[in-house]
């Protein structure tokens, strides 16, 4: 038999022993006098090697296991959990869950996913691809990483690279006779460089993350991509404050999206925390731009047949033609609003950001004068109104052509105005998120330097 067929057995029937328990403890929870109770267990496998200056550094096997018991009596909730898998351990977690919930308040809004909401559709989403990887061959793979950074001239020092494999294994089951299993593999190739000097080095990183090993492409791409980030950075200059268009680079870009999700999550919109409070229906993007969730994407970073209630995913439009849609609403945040769950428990299952068809170069060459930011740094969003200002650096550009380094700027804008004038979306996509975003431009932001 070999390796990969295996550690497919064996995962499959690990998964069968969870689902297992979690059956058993449901039965306990309603023997204790619990009208519902959900059960979510997983178990999270990994190796990670870190190497620096061609030496090793870290070796580290992991082996997390986590199991979750929440019960309801009435509308009464409460929730326990455990590390450890024995049966007493599991015993005194249900003991404890349904103790809480004895003493907690109702809460007209909890309980369970409505049954008929249940996922009965599981295809297969590709997502299971164990890297036969030992610590020696990992080792190897991170020094030639970092090798090929340090090779390149101008590569004064690294702050290591790392080699990681992972699996995980999950269940999820309830008291309506739902059980779903799930297992994904997630592995990743890192590195961090230093070049210049004193106080004008600057450092930089480069990542791949991939469901397969196989989609890696050559490991020492990533030492030389890393390398050519860190001394495209050398020599940076501020700005002075003005008004001027803003292009965000993929790997950024996608946090414009992620801070859109968050204003259009049922977490926010009910407590009256979101700025976008409201919007169903209304136009926040130009109509270029259409945001498409697909929950079954192959080998997507987020597929899933269920979210974490159980409640059936489906590909679906968040915004069409810049107009909202709906909202991403678990089943208590929707009893909160008065609407239904979309299967969004836990978060959006691979967004789809779709706009136009310019590459990177096309991208610059639409900012044509203006700046590009390649990097954020602090929070500084308000959730409430919009309000953004944030910490940046990237690269002045003139007539589409990178001109020098900038850095100590700050970009500030409020979202709903960022979002209506987004001028352009690039083809570039950053595949390694579930967030499938390329670069955007904005019309205009202010940018304040030092």
């Amino acid at each position: 038999m070999s390796t990969e067929i295996a550690n497919k057995d064996a995962s499959l029937a690990e998964l069968d022993r969870l689902a297992e328990v979690a059956e058993d403890v449901l039965r306990r929870c309603k023997a204790a006098g619990a009208d519902e109770a959900e059960v979510a267990a997983s178990v999270d496998v990994g190796l990670n090697v870190s190497v620096r200056l061609g030496e090793t550094e870290t070796i580290e096997h992991t082996r997390d296991r986590s199991f979750g018991v929440t019960v309801y009596f009435g509308k009464r909730k409460g929730s326990a959990s455990t590390a450890d898998l024995n049966p007493d351990s599991i015993a005194k977690t249900v003991e404890q869950a349904c103790a809480i919930a004895r003493y907690t308040e109702a809460d007209p809004a909890s309980g369970l996913a409505d049954a008929e909401r249940m996922a009965t559709r599981f295809p297969d989403l590709d997502l299971w691809h164990p890297w036969d990887v030992d610590v020696e061959r990992a080792i190897a793979i991170g020094l030639e990483i970092e090798d090929a950074g340090r090779a390149v001239a101008g590569i004064t020092n690294s702050e290591g690279a790392s080699v990681q494999a992972g699996e995980a294994l999950a269940v999820y089951a309830n008291s309506h006779g739902f059980t779903g299993r799930e297992r994904g593999t997630r592995h990743m190739l890192s590195v961090s460089l230093l070049a210049g000097e004193d106080a004008g080095m600057q450092s930089d990183y480069w990542y791949d993350s991939v469901r397969a090993a196989q989609d890696f492409g050559p490991a020492a791409e990533i030492g030389r991509k890393a390398a050519e980030r860190v001394l495209s950075r050398l020599g940076p200059q501020s700005l002075s404050t003005r008004q001027c268009p803003v292009l965000y680079a993929p790997e950024v870009a996608r946090g414009l999206i992620g801070h859109l999700l968050n204003a259009v999550s049922g977490g926010a919109l009910y407590r009256k925390a979101s700025f976008l409070l409201d919007a169903c229906g209304k136009q926040i993007l130009p109509a270029f731009v259409d945001l498409i969730e697909d929950p079954y994407l192959p080998r997507g970073h987020a597929s899933a047949a269920f979210d974490a209630e159980g409640v059936q995913t489906k590909r679906s439009a968040l915004v069409e033609a810049g107009v909202l849609q709906r909202y991403l609403l678990s089943s208590y945040s929707a009893r909160k609003l008065g609407l239904a769950s979309t299967g969004n428990a836990g978060g959006v299952h691979n967004l789809l950001v779709r706009g136009g068809d310019d590459d990177f170069a096309g991208m610059l060459r639409r900012l044509g004068t203006g700046l590009l930011v390649t990097q954020l740094m602090g929070q500084g969003v308000n959730g409430v109104t919009g309000d953004y200002s944030r910490g940046a650096s990237g690269f002045w550009v003139e007539n589409g052509v990178i001109a020098y380094p900038v850095e100590e700027i700050t970009i500030a804008a409020n979202l709903r105005d960022v979002y209506a004038n987004i001028v352009a979306i690039g083809s570039d996509v950053d595949p390694r998120s579930h967030l499938l975003c390329g670069s955007i431009l904005v019309e205009r932001m202010t940018v304040a330097g030092a």
